[in-house]
């Protein structure tokens, strides 16, 4: 079993007009609600994957209330703490005409102290029932920096593999706790470098500076472009199929998702980065964010490109 971990849980929701313009008046053509928050998403692809998923977190009010009867209608197990007010709302704009996204992300309620030693508890014990625990996305407001870090300690001794995908202070007090796995896309890893590399070769230096801290698996995503990965000491460039996406929200999640099922089934470096780059790439290729068409996802898996470096 695989548990994902959601501190900031959200509704997604997804509202396609004909042209948006900033400061105009726009009538809504369609609107679609999801059960959001990063580690949701990757649960949501890693049960349409075909594996076995426990969801945990944060959760508060009606919107909690949408979030966890969601997954469970997947289902997906869930296990979440529930807190005092509403979870978020985050609000995707479609623009039909031109495929441009505009992302409006909403804050949830203040996370108190009661409930951090709770989530601790939580992730403690599931995580002795899982082989990873994939911990992903923002702190919510009154989560301590280190709480990710102290969630992988947790998690290591309990003896999974901590999967870890989240920016800014929070990734970088979670390196110092050696998580198994990490994921930055292009803006976390230049924000942790305090530049942007320029070319494949400076890719590669910041995954090894990264595998140098003492973790296994450092992949990096470049968007269109594909990905950067060093695993266990080998680095490996991932080329993506060629596709005209549709909404790229959750292609990050779908990708981690793929990486994790495909590591508790023992699969190799290679066949693990085709299934995360696919599973990345049929999620652009859905209106939904972690979701993908399964059928379109076997087709991909056999157009990506990994190149060991």
């Amino acid at each position: 079993m695989i548990t994902t971990v959601t501190l900031h849980a959200a509704i997604d929701r997804t509202l396609y007009v004909d042209k948006f313009g900033v400061g105009q008046v726009h009538r809504v053509t369609r609107q679609v609600n999801e059960p959001g928050g990063k580690g949701n998403n990757v649960a949501k692809v890693i049960c349409q994957l075909g594996g076995q998923v426990t969801a945990t977190g944060v959760i508060a009010g009606d919107s909690g209330v949408f979030i966890e009867s969601s997954l469970t209608e997947r289902g997906i197990r869930t296990s979440f703490i529930q807190s005092p007010g509403d979870s978020r709302v985050c609000l995707n704009i479609l623009d039909d005409s031109s495929g441009s996204s505009t992302e409006l992300l909403g804050q949830g309620p203040t996370m108190s102290g009661a409930e951090v030693e709770a989530i601790k508890k939580q992730v403690e014990e599931l995580a002795t029932q899982s082989s990873a625990v994939v911990m992903s996305g923002s702190l919510p407001p009154g989560a301590p920096n280190t709480l990710y870090a102290e969630l992988i300690r947790l998690v290591r001794s309990a003896g999974a593999r901590a999967f870890l995908d989240t920016g800014g202070t929070a990734f970088s007090a979670g390196l110092s706790a050696s998580p198994h796995f990490v994921k930055p896309n292009e803006q976390e890893l230049t924000e942790w470098l305090g530049k942007k590399p320029r070319d494949v070769s400076e890719w590669s230096r910041a995954a090894y500076m990264l595998a140098d801290q003492g973790i296994d698996e450092v992949c990096i995503t470049l968007g269109s472009n594909g990905a950067l990965a060093v695993l266990n000491g080998t680095a490996y460039m991932v080329k993506p199929p060629s596709i005209q996406p549709v909404n790229t929200v959750g292609c990050g999640d779908a990708f981690v998702a793929g990486m994790a099922y495909s590591g508790e089934r023992g699969d190799s470096s290679e066949s693990r980065l085709r299934t995360a780059v696919a599973a990345a790439a049929a999620n652009a290729m859905s209106t939904r964010a972690g979701d993908i068409d399964y059928v379109l996802f076997e087709q991909y898996e056999h157009q990506v490109q990994v190149i060991p470096l």
